[in-house]
């Protein structure tokens, strides 16, 4: 048996009861002896410090990711001995002049623990995607796409030599949402929710509630009870069978405390690794499979091409905005030079005076250099962005181009043997783009 639990976590100095809630975090963990403990927005490395040295006799095993300005929050314990891990940081991630929602500071992005579970080997992702601040005008959808797609594709690329692969974290999306639909249908990993023999906890697997005292009902709308954005994902390999016996989340408030553990619910789930014999291969493995390689390629170029459109979209609003922050540094430039022209004319025209108060003539020349300033900076990150936007546009366009040559060539052999069952699908190889 394995146990996987995520757990979303607050700011310190900003968020309610900080300290107190950490060391709720650290009995509970303590009394629940779970194998593997992912937590997300620890962004404390003081609050990971007291963590570990909660845990130490329980999870001797840890690490603390790091990255951008106030770090990735993101942490790994663990009861098995982490052997290896790796860091990928998202190359889009929000906007630094949108202090007040805090997601570019954060360094958002996918920690990597590769473990030894007996003879087996497990690689442990964590992750923290961009929020989503508004569902009807959601500026960061764009990046939260591009996210999904550079979290599918490390995973597939850095997996391959894995019997057991686990991924928990809050991916701030809906089951049904595009960057959801695309993670899960390339890289083949089963959500604990839908897969579970044994569920406990918020209905429908809400993890964000509206009962929940540290959550604003407005970030909620138009879900008045909750939504559910924070996922334990998992898949087997040729050797490992991977089952998810059960499945629990916190229900908001905590017995003999006035407040809960955090303003996300916590996951908790129970999963069962079975070793898988050489005679499970083969026949009966593809006698498993309910669809063919052909529907799953059909739908996932589907995926793929929703995905690309929404880059583009992303792309033109970039560019839209770049033209505007350059066009706004030219008439900094204009009116700054405009000022050194006027500067110059008391030295040009001798004995002319200053034609404006000194006084205001050194405000306008602060306020067109800080213009100036700015927008080339806006420019530089626009640029940055627009880059990314079209890096992510060519691997989609090159995943479309190898997806479609596999979903014909499965087709023409179709045509050519009807009685024939095309090939199944493979986990994870058969939507490697080709190089």
């Amino acid at each position: 048996m394995l146990h996987a639990l995520y757990f979303c976590r607050g700011i310190r100095y900003l968020s309610k009861y900080c300290p107190q809630r950490y060391a709720m975090i650290g009995e509970m963990l303590c009394k629940e002896q779970h194998d593997i403990v992912l937590l997300q927005e620890v962004w404390s490395e003081k609050d990971y410090l007291f963590l570990k040295k909660k845990l130490a006799s329980c999870h001797p095993h840890s690490h603390y990711f790091r990255s951008g300005v106030i770090g990735s929050g993101l942490a790994i314990f663990s009861k098995h001995r982490i052997r290896d891990t790796f860091l990928y940081r998202y190359s889009l991630n929000g906007y630094p002049y949108m202090a007040h929602h805090g997601d570019w500071f954060g360094g958002k992005a996918v920690g990597m623990a590769i473990l030894n579970l007996g003879s087996l080997t497990a690689n442990v992702y964590v992750t923290h995607l961009h929020a989503e601040y508004s569902r009807e005008k959601d500026s960061y959808l764009p990046h939260r796409v591009v996210q999904a797609w550079e979290l599918q594709q490390f995973i597939r690329h850095t997996s391959a030599g894995a019997d057991v692969v686990i991924l928990g974290g809050d991916l701030n999306m809906h089951p049904q949402d595009l960057g959801n639909r695309l993670l899960r249908a390339y890289t083949g990993l089963q959500d604990s929710y839908l897969e579970t023999a044994k569920f406990d906890g918020c209905e429908n697997g809400m993890t964000l509630i509206a009962d929940n005292p540290f959550i604003s009902k407005k970030e909620l709308v138009p879900f008045e009870k909750g939504i559910r954005i924070d996922y334990i994902l998992f898949k087997g390999s040729s050797k490992a069978d991977v089952h998810c016996d059960s499945m629990s989340t916190t229900k908001g408030s905590v017995p003999n405390h006035p407040f809960p553990y955090s303003d996300h619910e916590a996951l908790t789930a129970e999963l069962r690794l079975e070793p898988r014999t050489p005679a499970e291969t083969g026949s009966d493995r593809q006698s498993k499979n309910k669809d063919s390689a052909t529907g799953k390629l059909a739908e996932l170029v589907d995926i793929v091409t929703e995905a690309r459109t929404e880059v583009k979209v992303g792309l033109h609003c970039a560019e839209r905005m770049r033209y505007t922050a350059a066009r706004t540094g030219v008439m900094g430039l204009a009116l700054l030079f405009l000022e050194l022209v006027i500067a110059a004319v008391p030295y040009l025209a001798l004995g002319a005076e200053q034609p404006f108060p000194r006084t205001s003539f050194y405000l306008l020349a602060v306020l067109c250099f800080a213009m100036l300033l700015t927008t080339s900076m806006l420019y530089i990150f626009y640029t940055m962005e627009l880059k990314s936007l079209q890096e992510a546009e060519d691997q989609m366009r090159l995943g479309i181009g190898s997806l479609q040559e596999k979903l014909k060539g499965f087709r023409l052999a179709q045509l050519h043997n009807p009685s024939r069952r095309p090939p199944e699908v493979q986990e994870p190889g058969a939507f490697e783009p080709e190089e």
